[in-house]
């Protein structure tokens, strides 16, 4: 049990330093985002795609091991989680106060982690509305007014003024 409780520990601080990577890329990615940077946008990206993969794998990792005490302990290994687990071992306030704390930790950068996204999420949503909205002005731009002018049956004819605005036919 000993060793589980060990792997267990090991495996929450190395979710805990891939949560600290990600989040200190947060910041290049803000960067990135707010200088228009796409070339580092995107190898930031990448970066972080390949962390929350690992993460994933140190997540399921957690999980295993859980489930390993859950055997040993003669639970259910469905419902065991580490909240649970520190309950379990009021025995040993050693292993106890060491899952406690590497928990917190965890659990403190993962919500460091998750404001950070969220900013960069909004970042990202207002850079893409200035897109829309450049992009609008310029089609608009591009586009001459339609002409007053009507048909005899009363119909606008739809006709366009030039690309000047002015008409020197006159």
């Amino acid at each position: 049990m000993a060793s589980l409780v060990e792997e267990l520990i090991e495996v929450m601080e190395n979710e805990k330093q891939g949560y600290d990577e990600i989040r200190a890329m947060s910041n290049e990615k803000r960067e990135a985002i707010v200088h228009g940077d796409l070339g580092s946008l995107e190898k930031v990206t990448a970066r972080e795609e390949d962390l929350a993969s690992d993460l994933k794998n140190l997540e399921n990792k957690r999980a295993r091991i859980l489930k390993d005490m859950a055997v040993v302990l003669g639970k259910d290994g469905q419902e065991l989680s580490v909240d649970k687990l520190t309950d379990l071992l009021d025995g040993q306030p050693q292993e106890q106060e060491r899952i406690i704390a590497a928990r917190d930790a965890l659990v403190a950068s993962a919500k460091e982690m998750k404001f950070w996204n969220d900013q960069n999420q909004i970042l990202l949503k207002q850079a893409i509305e200035m897109v829309e909205f450049d992009l609008n002005l310029y089609k608009n731009m591009r586009q001459a007014p339609e002409t007053a002018n009507y048909n005899r049956n009363a119909y606008n004819t739809g006709d366009l003024l030039g690309s000047s605005g002015f008409d020197s036919k006159q």
